[in-house]
């Protein structure tokens, strides 16, 4: 073993980190993806998606949320339709809708919801009957924020009117983690952040909150997790005529007529969470409005249709809350650390094969690749199926495969300029003593 073979490994080992942050910047310039339709159908695709839509066993339904749809109904219909199911008891009421003008002007003709002057009133006081409604905000950013690019950063909130959220118990804002760059933009939403600083005051997710006044204990115990974002425990679906996931029943859910006819069981109800929302005009309606790609989606590769409304999003996790049934994380840094050990232990076995068995290179190099990379990916995708903990070996998936090539590309090249260019430089020096002597 050569005396600097350990630091020859650790600079072979920055060598490749350096070409694989190359690469990275490239590829963010986008410039090959008109050839790139199958890379581009993968883009999105996450392994842990394989766990929720084809390994986990079908975890039933939970009870204690029902999930019921307001379709296109007016304010005064949806009023009806609280005060039907409030007289039943449902511990918590949370409305995933807002109740506004949409930022245009407040006359009837920009908001013609302000027509119905009874109807705003009676939404008003059925939610003031209830007692127990959590109504929903978004997050915004100002003008200044938006131009600066700041992420993940809020200066303020879309709201209702006034006139509903003084009579509402509580409110939370519904935005889920998604990277659609507008609202009618394809989504995607595998976590959401639990709280969110708003001008220096601390707000909770709609769902977060409705977990809150079922179970404070149990939320509190969430929250000290004190995770930026968290990963959603997806349970399963509500009204999945298509047949897009796997598990299309996890939460009892009432259509329009359900409500108005009373055509269920007051015990659904009754100590229950109960979320209203859009779930299409009427079950079985393939509306794409406010439905989102969840990982539950059985088509990952190239999705065609989306397959979760939000309000069951919403419905998920509070599931995920009150079941305590969280996914746990693996920290940047031991991404990074995980990446850099694996490369530099990658890079120490290859120089050797490299020295000492040089025919046999190429195609023991790029056998051990393979088995790593299908070894990594089957544990991330076991650990998280039975661990529920997600750790993320992109990173170092991305430097085993780049090792073997790269080492190569190390030693032919860089290693070899070095030597002649240190060469060189002691050849000109000795004629310049040489030269010095002879004077």
């Amino acid at each position: 073993m050569k005396k600097y073979f350990w630091i020859d490994s650790a600079i072979a080992t920055l060598f490749i980190f350096l070409l694989m942050g190359g690469i990275y910047k490239l590829t963010q310039l986008k410039l090959f993806d008109a050839f790139d339709s199958i890379g581009q159908a993968l883009e999105d695709v996450d392994m842990t998606d394989y766990v929720f839509s084809q390994f986990r066993k079908d975890p039933g339904v939970d009870t204690n949320i029902v999930v019921i749809n307001i379709g296109n109904l007016s304010r005064r219909d949806v009023a009806r339709q609280i005060d039907i199911i409030s007289q039943y008891k449902p511990k918590v009421i949370g409305m995933d809708g807002f109740y506004n003008c949409q930022g245009l002007p407040r006359d009837t003709i920009s908001c013609p919801e302000l027509i119905d002057y009874e109807g705003n009133l009676m939404l008003r006081d059925a939610i003031k009957r209830a007692g127990n409604v959590v109504l929903v905000t978004k997050l915004l950013q100002s003008f200044e924020l938006e131009r600066r690019n700041v992420e993940d950063e809020y200066d303020s909130l879309e709201r209702s009117d006034s006139l509903f959220t003084a009579v509402a118990f509580k409110e939370g804002y519904a935005s889920l983690e998604t990277e659609a760059a507008y609202q009618d933009d394809v989504k995607t939403c595998r976590s959401f952040n639990p709280k969110m600083d708003v001008n220096g005051e601390e707000h909770l997710a709609f769902s977060v909150q409705m977990a809150m006044l079922y179970d404070s204990a149990k939320t509190l115990k969430f929250l000290a997790r004190n995770n930026f974002s968290e990963v959603i425990n997806y349970r399963g679906n509500a009204g999945d005529f298509f047949s897009q996931n796997k598990y299309p029943l996890a939460f009892y859910a009432l259509d329009i007529d359900n409500v108005f006819e009373d055509n269920f069981l007051p015990s659904m109800i009754e100590g229950k969470v109960v979320v209203f929302g859009f779930m299409g005009k009427e079950f079985g309606d393939p509306s794409w409005s406010d439905k989102f790609f969840t990982p539950l989606n059985l088509k990952l590769a190239g999705k065609a249709n989306p397959d979760m409304f939000g309000v069951t999003i919403h419905a998920n996790i509070v599931s995920m809350i009150l079941r305590e049934e969280y996914i746990d994380t693996m920290d940047e840094w031991q991404e990074w650390a995980l990446a850099i050990i694996l490369c530099y232990l990658n890079v120490a076995l290859f120089s050797l094969i490299y020295f000492k068995l040089p025919e046999w290179y190429d195609g023991i190099t790029k056998l051990i690749q393979v088995v790593e990379l299908v070894i990594l990916t089957l544990l991330m995708v076991e650990v998280f199926d039975l661990l529920d903990y997600k750790f993320d070996p992109a990173i170092t998936l991305a430097a085993i495969a780049l090792v073997g090539d790269s080492y190569e590309v190390y030693e032919g090249v860089i290693k070899n300029s070095y030597r002649r260019l240190k060469s060189r430089l002691f050849t000109k020096k000795g004629a310049d003593v040489l030269t010095s002597d002879n004077q």
